[in-house]
């Protein structure tokens, strides 16, 4: 069963470096093109920070942090104590998302950022690709499961 979150990853990972190659060959920095009009555009920019361009030029901090999250991504996908297919899709896009953006820095030096949303402009949200939103569905699923399940598989168990 692994071996599906594992493919989950893969798909992440996948997509994410399919359009980031897609972006960094077709765009020059800071160039814009809206896809869906008033909703989502997409602005390329490289990014050597984390969210909204903190911590800017810390690459080992990240290549630390980033082989501690996949090692605790892969302990946790792998132990049979921790097995509910929830907390495990949400653990699978997590990895995918942190490997995503550990191989734009470790190859690249920075991380190639494209998304926006449009819509939401008022609020100057951060720019951000595929790997960054598996991050985030995967961390909320991870708290969905946390807050609602976890109790009752203890219970179960």
């Amino acid at each position: 069963m692994q071996f599906l979150y594992l493919f989950i990853s893969l798909f992440v990972v996948l997509a994410d470096q399919g359009l980031k190659s897609y972006i960094v060959s077709h765009y020059s920095v800071g160039e814009v093109h809206q896809i869906i009009p008033g909703t989502l555009s997409f602005n390329y920019l490289q990014n050597d920070g984390a969210a909204w361009n903190i911590l800017t030029g810390q690459m080992w901090l990240f290549y630390g942090i980033s082989v501690i999250a996949i090692g605790v991504c892969l302990y946790f996908l792998f132990n049979k104590k921790y097995k509910n297919a929830l907390f495990d899709i949400g653990l699978a896009l997590v990895l995918g998302g942190i490997i995503g953006n550990f191989i734009d820095r470790l190859h690249l030096k920075y991380v190639v950022d494209m998304l926006r949303l449009d819509f939401i402009d008022f609020i100057n949200f951060n720019i951000f690709n595929i790997a960054d939103t598996a991050i985030t569905i995967g961390v909320l699923i991870i708290f969905i499961y946390l807050i609602f399940f976890a109790d009752k598989d203890d219970q179960n168990a």
